[in-house]
């Protein structure tokens, strides 16, 4: 979860970025609503975005939106605000360039304000190095006041086509499924082409979350959606991340599976970390030992948007592609129930995975085996 990518900005559209009113006191007076121009909508990005807010987040009429942005999302968020108003539902606009400069070392007071007396959220932003404590702060204020939150970290026109255009109430099927299977499971393999072999057991205290992409007050998720996660117990053997991965590594490095990272697991830590492009190496070694969790496997998850036909090398949506992928260090406790912590978390990605729920191949080269999850 959480992830950046390429910027995607369609030339032409609002070169001048307008000024931002000050956050208002009371946001539920509609008379008193921010309304940043993000600019005109895409035609194109139309059905994704009314997927994402009358979908996904169930906006009614005058339910009360916070919708934040950055300069590198506006043709999303223009999409979603065109959205919102075709429901009726109030929306205060903020731009995180107007809070302050780039990478943001702390969340927008701003921001936290906003989301303190909305409805709703909705954040579309290209992350950039280090800003992974300000985005979980912004998560924190969502958990704790318990409304519906979409987290499009690293979306772009281009997954607005694609995977925001996925039938959610199929991915939500499956997901259940999936979680009901797992919540019995003693073991998990994944086996791979390129070398990917890890076997993967799980504490039944602690909880299986899926964000399916129909979101709920219990659960944030992001968008596009379909996942299923645990923190796993234990995870042994080799994985080879082939595609994508998160953090700052996508936007930075993009897909690797020309030059992929090779990454040995033991007792579900990181104990090894080999690649042809050295400077990826040392720097996803480096960053997996930030603190004394960072190394940890904190998320194991299946992949459940069946809308998703290829990866296009953003993780944003390539995670959720048919298949199992990992992450290193945070939990995300407060939904898995798993009691540590970590600074960091990055998710890396495999393709063509063939994976098992004990002895039931249950993904076939990247392909589920929807009858022997009781789907067709």
């Amino acid at each position: 979860m959480d992830s950046p990518c390429t910027d995607d900005w369609p030339r032409g559209q609002l070169k001048k970025r307008p000024t931002a009113m000050p956050v208002l006191e009371n946001l539920r007076d509609s008379s008193r609503i921010i309304r940043m121009n993000f600019g005109s909508p895409q035609p194109d990005l139309m059905p994704g975005a009314r997927n994402a807010v009358e979908t996904c987040l169930a906006v009614g009429p005058g339910e009360h939106v916070a919708l934040i942005a950055d300069e590198a999302s506006r043709a999303v968020a223009a999409s979603i605000a065109a959205a919102l108003d075709d429901r009726r539902a109030p929306y205060s606009g903020l731009l995180l360039e107007d809070f302050g400069p780039r990478p943001m070392g702390a969340a927008p007071a701003a921001v936290l304000d906003a989301l303190e007396t909305a409805d709703i959220g909705v954040m579309c932003m290209k992350p950039q190095p280090g800003e992974l404590g300000a985005r979980m702060a912004i998560v924190r204020v969502v958990e704790r006041r318990q409304i519906r939150y979409a987290h499009m970290v690293g979306v772009t026109p281009q997954i607005m086509r694609q995977g925001m255009r996925a039938d959610y109430k199929m991915v939500d099927r499956l997901s259940d499924s999936l979680r009901e299977r797992m919540l019995r499971a003693v073991t998990l393999t994944v086996k791979t082409e390129a070398g990917t072999r890890i076997a993967a057991h799980f504490d039944r205290g602690l909880d299986w979350i899926k964000t399916s992409g129909l979101i709920s007050p219990r659960y944030w998720s992001n968008l596009p959606a379909g996942e299923v996660f645990t923190t796993p117990a234990t995870v042994d053997g080799t994985f080879v991340c082939d595609a994508t991965a998160g953090d700052h590594f996508n936007g930075k490095y993009g897909d690797l599976e020309a030059t992929p990272l090779m990454l040995e697991i033991k007792g579900a830590r990181l104990v090894g970390v080999a690649c042809a492009r050295k400077d990826l190496e040392q720097e996803f070694w480096d960053y997996c030992h930030t603190d004394e969790n960072s190394d940890r496997v904190g998320e194991l998850a299946f992949g459940t948007n069946l809308g998703l036909s290829e990866m296009i090398g953003i993780l944003l949506q390539d995670e959720k592609f048919p298949g199992v992928h990992i992450a290193f260090g945070d939990p995300y406790g407060s939904q898995t129930h798993a009691d540590w912590k970590s600074k960091t978390h990055v998710d890396v990605l495999t393709r063509n995975c063939d994976v098992w729920i004990d002895d039931d191949q249950v993904i076939e080269k990247g392909h589920y085996q929807l009858a022997h999850l009781g789907l067709r």
